[in-house]
């Protein structure tokens, strides 16, 4: 189970930053954080009535906060550093991130076995190689470097966090809701404040009435995507789902290739194929 959950993760992730990023050609990044949280907000609002899961508070929300709080500060460290690119190296540096609940993991006695631990190195080598690394070419700004590893310890940081926030699946709707109030109250906060500079929140042509559709899918999957991870990293041993969970950036590839029609390199492809047999070690290891 823990496996199923972990990769549900992967495809929710992968699928949501696909979107996001075609949503972002069009309308302010900032725009679409917070009006895609907002929609998973009143989803969320509406799940946690319908349940009762207000019974489930306790101080396990405090969790649910921080994630809420480091999220879009990793977000945008993350759009800044792609700014500064170059893209093949900012975006398979990211999933260095990975690192933190597997620490977490290996800090609270857990231990994969040979084949599990052959399965980590494989996949998160295959992750990195699915971002298209940039071998060669312009030099790498100091302060993309900074803001890439910023971003994936955030990140990282939200998958740790988010996976201690309840331990009930009603907690869970709670938890979730908490966390994507305050992301919005953040991201709300920080387009208030770039407009504030004299940045549009809007694109030229007014509110995005038309992508609704999109970025409601954009919010509901990466709260989903939280979801299953917390599921996961409950389940079973958090060092396998935390990497399972981090072959997104191999779905994004996959579905940029298959719906934009980009040609994937000779590297990304190779690093597709390392995921997959790192994700296989790990399943069944």
């Amino acid at each position: 189970m823990t496996a199923l959950f972990a990769l549900a993760t992967s495809l929710l992730w992968g699928l949501a930053d696909f979107g996001g990023g075609l949503l972002t050609r069009r309308t302010p990044a900032l725009t679409v954080v917070v009006v895609s949280q907002s929609i998973a907000v009143a989803v969320l609002g509406a799940i946690v009535v319908a349940t009762g899961a207000w019974s489930e508070a306790d101080g396990r929300l405090w969790f649910a906060v921080a994630a809420g709080l480091v999220g879009p500060v990793a977000m945008l460290a993350f759009y800044k550093a792609l700014a500064l690119g170059p893209m093949g190296v900012v975006s398979p540096l990211g999933s260095v991130g990975v690192a933190v609940p597997v620490g977490v993991g290996l800090v609270l006695g857990e231990r994969p076995g040979v084949l599990q631990f052959a399965g980590i190195l494989v996949a998160v080598a295959g992750v990195v190689l699915a971002g298209g690394p940039q071998f060669r070419g312009a030099p790498v700004q100091r302060q993309a470097v900074l803001l890439t590893l910023l971003a994936a310890l955030g990140f990282g940081a939200v998958m740790a966090l988010i996976a201690e926030a309840s331990t009930t699946l009603t907690g869970l709707f709670l938890a979730l809701l908490v966390q994507r109030v305050t992301n919005v109250a953040a991201g709300g906060l920080a387009l208030a404040v770039s407009v504030r500079r004299g940045n549009a929140a809007l694109s030229p042509g007014g509110f995005p009435w038309r992508s609704l559709p999109a970025l409601a899918f954009v919010g509901l999957a990466d709260v989903a995507a939280n979801g299953t991870y917390a599921i996961a990293a409950q389940t079973g041993p958090v060092t396998v789902a935390a990497v399972l969970a981090s072959l997104y950036p191999v779905v994004t590839a996959v579905a940029a290739r298959g719906l934009l029609s980009e040609r994937l390199r000779a590297v990304q492809t190779a690093g597709a194929g390392l995921a997959l047999v790192g994700s296989l070690l790990l399943a069944t290891g």
